[in-house]
């Protein structure tokens, strides 16, 4: 999608296509059921996103944080395989893909899981910008992603947070909209590799990165491209 720099009409559309959740995991092309592996989140009713980088509800916006991941499955994967995220709608808003591992101690399941400064980057979707075209959205109204777990990632249990930032009313602080889910996963078939740069969640964003505090529209004249928010990516 081509986005001009005065789109008054466009961002106001924009406004209001509909939020969405992830309830789906993906597992080698296979989607799993609502909420199987996936912590239910507390938008799952009105879809709304999260605005405060800095809420505990950042991490995985569990709709009860004590109790939602002893409710939730925990799906194997393979290291090296093919994961990713259904939601539960298309997801119209132009934005920011990346998704976040990390180990999870005790165990997947348990709430105390990701609080530390544990969280690596695995992947991201970020638009491509050149002076002719403006910024392009490929991931724009799509319903799922995909990527890959690290191949020499270690085995053993991991949360994977899969993270849109949907920019089309980022201009003001707090206004990039945040859709967030969390799976519980077993790696298997691992290698011994030492993830990183690792990160806290929340605490990898302050919100004026210029990556979300931003206006699409309305880009600066001396604009070069979109800068990816949080740590380099992790290949493994």
């Amino acid at each position: 999608m081509r986005l001009y720099l005065a789109a008054p009409i466009l961002a106001a559309f924009q406004l209001v296509k509909a939020h969405y959740t992830f309830p789906d995991f993906i597992v080698n092309g296979t989607v799993t059921s609502d909420w199987e592996y996936v912590r239910i989140t507390e938008n799952h009713y009105s879809n709304g996103p999260v605005t405060n980088v800095t809420d505990p509800e950042f991490r995985c916006y569990e709709l009860d944080l004590v109790n939602t991941a002893n409710a939730t499955g925990t799906a194997t994967v393979v290291a090296g395989s093919t994961v990713g995220f259904r939601a539960d709608n298309l997801m119209g808003h132009p934005g920011y893909f990346s998704a976040y591992m990390t180990p999870a101690v005790p165990a997947a399941n348990s709430e105390a899981a990701g609080k530390g400064s544990t969280w690596f980057k695995i992947w991201e979707w970020p638009p491509t910008w050149s002076a002719s075209t403006g910024l392009v959205f490929a991931s724009e109204n799509i319903q799922s992603v995909n990527f890959t777990v690290p191949k020499n990632v270690p085995s053993g249990q991991y949360l994977i947070r899969v993270e849109q930032i949907a920019l089309h009313v980022a201009e003001t602080y707090g206004g990039a909209q945040f859709y967030i889910g969390c799976a519980q996963v077993n790696v298997v078939g691992g290698g011994s590799g030492t993830p990183g740069p690792t990160v806290a969640i929340p605490g990898v964003y302050t919100g004026y990165e210029p990556g979300i505090l931003i206006n699409i529209y309305d880009l600066p004249a001396n604009y070069t491209g979109y800068q990816s928010p949080g740590p380099a990516v992790w290949t493994g």
